[in-house]
């Protein structure tokens, strides 16, 4: 895999919990329909990389397969780093079934990317192991079903250094990644492409730039406002130091566009949105909403969201939306003013919900 270079420095890519399922659910389904061992499995990503991955701990037997792919974060800091991520693949009557064995947590709050009770393997991992399987009955003329059984050993010790338990997945790690490949996260390392991303826009003639967080925001921009992003850049949770940067740059007009998980910290002054500089979002939510007028019992509620999304539909229920929105709205353009030089020309597009539920909340 490539590395990326940041003034002089590499910095080495990983890839995510995701890709190692799908993988060793590829080479254990390998294994199951021919009985022979798998010791390298190529894995094409959502992003497009293609990974050539060794196959670990290798189990043939008459009625399933099992095998694992270990984690590498590259220079990312990542708890789940090194791990062993292992698919037991056997026969099924028909269809694709995925499930969680051990070391995977169950979600056990609304709001979160799989429904309470499933185990914590998201959408896109899950579409990922899904299509592999697929692909590996059709290659071997298996018409019948597969099920995969995902299991990190240690996840639940694992799990107890990460936010899964706060967030209400309990019992073990999640199963994440949307792209399959992990950036490295090195702060200054992301500052610095981001300056120089900002630099060669400029350079190149440009005086406004898209800014979004991450690649549901880049998702949204694309596919749900349908812009051009022939001048865009990911500031990731870098909010401030992005916009200040594109001031310095020159740039006249801005366009920020992120899913309002990270932008309601704006409304409490959070630039960097990060986990680390705080969280605050519920605490957010209902500051806006109890000055909007929201009863007592509606804030206990919003309090045990585990995400701004259930929130969202809590207040929505309530008949609070509008006004706790246009409340929300007016606080982050509070945080813009003092914190963006006045050069710079900032429009927000705040967007909720994930995939093909993704839609605007409000703009500024």
């Amino acid at each position: 895999m490539d590395d990326r270079l940041v003034r002089g420095k590499l910095l080495r890519r990983g890839y995510t919990t995701g890709s190692c399922a799908a993988a060793a659910a590829k080479a254990a389904g390998i294994m199951l329909l021919t009985k022979i061992p798998c010791l390298s499995i190529d894995l094409k990503t959502p992003s497009g990389i293609v990974l050539t991955l060794d196959v670990a701990d290798i189990e043939i037997t008459p009625e399933y397969s099992s095998c694992a792919i270990q984690k590498d974060s590259g220079d990312d800091p990542d708890v789940t780093n090194g791990c062993l991520v292992y698919a037991r693949v056997s026969f099924a009557s028909n269809g694709i079934e995925i499930s969680g064995g051990e070391g995977i947590g169950r979600v056990t709050k609304p709001g979160l990317d799989q429904k309470v009770g499933a185990h914590a393997i998201n959408t896109m991992p899950r579409k990922m192991i899904e299509q592999e399987l697929e692909s590996v009955c059709e290659q071997h003329g298996y018409n019948g079903g597969l099920s995969a059984i995902i299991s990190i050993p240690g996840g639940a010790e694992l799990a107890a250094r990460t936010f899964n338990p706060r967030m209400g997945i309990q019992g073990g790690l999640s199963i994440l990644g949307t792209s399959g490949i992990v950036e490295p996260m090195s702060e200054k390392a992301i500052l610095d492409t981001i300056r120089t991303e900002l630099s060669m826009l400029y350079a190149a003639g440009h005086r406004d730039v898209v800014l979004t967080i991450g690649n549901h925001g880049e998702a949204f921009a694309r596919d749900v406002l349908r812009l051009h992003l022939d001048a865009h850049v990911k500031c990731a949770n870098f909010i401030g130091e992005t916009l200040s940067s594109a001031a310095e740059k020159g740039f006249k007009n801005a366009l920020l566009i992120g899913h309002i998980g990270k932008l309601v910290k704006l409304g409490i002054g959070i630039t960097n949105t990060h986990s680390d500089h705080g969280d605050g979002r519920m605490e957010t939510l209902i500051a806006c909403a109890l000055e909007v007028g929201a009863p007592l019992a509606l804030l206990h509620e919003i309090r045990e969201c585990v995400s701004t999304d259930a929130a969202l539909d809590r207040i929505r229920h309530a008949g609070l939306f509008e006004a706790t929105m246009s409340l929300l709205r007016i606080k982050i353009e509070d945080t813009l003013h003092r914190h963006i030089a006045e050069s710079l020309n900032v429009k927000l597009i705040c967007f909720c919900g994930l995939g093909d539920k993704m839609e605007e909340v409000f703009s500024i």
